[in-house]
C-alpha cells in the first residue's frame, strides 16, 4: 500500500523518540498526531509546539498535534509505537478498543523484550492486532540527534516487500536514510540487547577505565549480542548491520544514551535508585537486563556480560567486583563461546 501526503499518522509516545519521529514523518504528511499521558506536556505541545522536557532545544513542526485520547487516532493511516517496553501490550490494546482498521500498518519502534513472556514488541503487537500489517524500525538513532536533523541511518523491518518499500520511503529524509529488511526478529533483538551493553560500557566509564576497556567490552558485547540473538530467532548478518552493531557503538559511546549514563552512575558509586532517579526518564536497559537475563536462561546461552550487569543490577553486587569476575573467568580462545 503507498502513503500519500493528505493522510493523518499516528505516534504513540510522546517522549524523546516519539517526537523525533514525529518530526521525520511530518515531512511527508499534513497531519502527524502524537499521543501522551500528560495533559500539561499535550497542552505545552500544542501551544508552543515545544517538548521542552525531552527536547529541549528543538521547536515541533505545526502540522503536528499532541493528544491524550486513543480515538483521535482510529482514522490514521499509518501508527507507530514509540511507547515504552512495559507500556507496548498497553498501547496495542487501547488501539484494539478504539477499532483501528484492519489495513492500518502498525510499526513498532520500542527497544525490548516483555518480561516473563519474551516476546518481541511486534509479536505483543501483533497478538492484540492479528489483522494488521506490523513492521520494525531500529538503527543508531539518538532522539536528540535525529530531532535536530542530523545525518543517521535506520532499518526497516518488515516481511512484506512492497510495505517495507513504502515504509522505507516514509521513513527517509535527506538527513534519514533507511534501509530494509525481512529479519524483524534479529532488528529487535538487536535493539533490545544493546542497550545492557550499553549499561556495561556506562559501567566501565564511571569506574574510571578508558577506551581500552570500552572498546573490548563492546567487541565481547558483540559477540554475546549475536550468539544469543541467532538462539532466540534472528539471522547472524542482521547483528552486524544497523540494528546490531550500529546502535551498539552509538549507545555504548553517546552521551545522549540513557542506558549509558545510568551505567557510569553506578560505576561511580551511586545506587541503581539514584541512577535513575536523577535520569527522569526511561532507562530501557534497567528493565530489560532482568527480561534478557531470563530468555538467556531459557535458551541456555553462556552471557557472561549480561549475566554481570544484571548482578550489578538486581543483587546489588558492586561493580568493580563483577568486573574482576570478568576479566579473571576461564581463558578461552577468542571465537570459541
Amino acid at each position: 500500500m503507498a502513503f500519500d501526503s493528505s493522510q493523518t499518522v499516528a505516534v504513540l509516545g510522546a517522549g524523546s523518540w516519539g517526537s523525533a519521529l514525529a518530526i521525520l514523518v511530518s515531512e511527508h504528511f499534513q497531519k502527524v498526531i502524537l499521543v501522551g499521558r500528560d495533559p500539561e506536556q499535550i497542552a505545552e505541545i500544542n501551544a508552543f509546539h515545544t517538548n521542552r522536557n525531552y527536547l529541549p532545544k528543538i521547536k515541533l513542526p505545526t502540522n503536528i498535534e499532541a493528544t491524550t485520547d486513543y480515538n483521535e487516532v482510529a482514522e490514521a493511516a499509518l501508527i507507530l509505537s514509540v511507547l515504552p517496553t512495559s507500556a507496548t501490550r498497553e498501547g496495542a490494546e487501547a488501539l484494539k478498543k478504539v477499532g483501528i482498521k484492519a489495513n492500518v500498518p502498525v510499526v513498532s519502534c520500542a527497544k525490548g523484550i516483555e518480561r516473563n513472556t519474551g516476546r518481541r514488541m511486534s509479536e505483543i503487537i501483533a497478538e492484540l492486532l492479528p489483522e494488521n500489517p506490523i513492521a520494525v524500525l531500529s538503527g543508531p538513532n539518538h532522539a536528540e540527534e535525529v530531532s535536530a536533523k542530523m545525518a543517521t541511518c535506520a532499518v526497516v523491518g518488515c516481511s512484506d516487500e512492497e510495505l517495507a518499500a513504502d515504509l522505507q520511503s516514509v521513513f527517509t529524509a535527506n538527513y534519514f536514510r533507511t534501509y530494509t529488511s525481512d529479519d524483524i526478529a534479529g532488528i529487535e533483538l538487536g535493539g533490545a540487547l544493546k542497550n545492557v551493553f550499553a549499561i556495561a560500557a556506562g559501567i566501565v566509564a564511571g569506574i574510571g577505565l578508558g577506551d581500552n576497556a570500552i572498546a573490548a567490552l563492546v567487541t565481547r558485547g558483540l559477540t554475546e549480542m549475536t550468539r544469543l540473538g541467532v538462539a532466540l530467532g534472528g539471522r547472524q548478518e542482521t547483528f552486524s548491520g544497523l540494528s546490531g552493531i550500529g546502535d551498539l557503538m552509538a549507545t555504548c559511546y553517546s552521551p545522549h544514551s540513557r542506558n549509558n549514563r545510568v551505567g557510569k552512575a553506578l560505576g561511580s558509586g551511586e545506587t541503581l535508585e539514584e541512577a535513575t532517579d536523577r535520569l527522569g526518564m526511561v532507562a530501557e536497559g534497567v528493565p530489560n537486563t532482568l527480561s534478557i537475563y531470563e530468555a538467556a536462561r531459557k535458551v541456555g546461552i553462556e552471557t557472561p556480560l549480561i549475566d554481570a550487569v544484571y548482578q550489578v543490577l538486581y543483587e546489588d553486587k558492586p561493580a568493580q567486583e563483577a568486573l574482576v569476575e570478568l576479566l579473571t573467568r576461564e581463558p578461552k580462545p577468542e571465537h570459541v563461546d
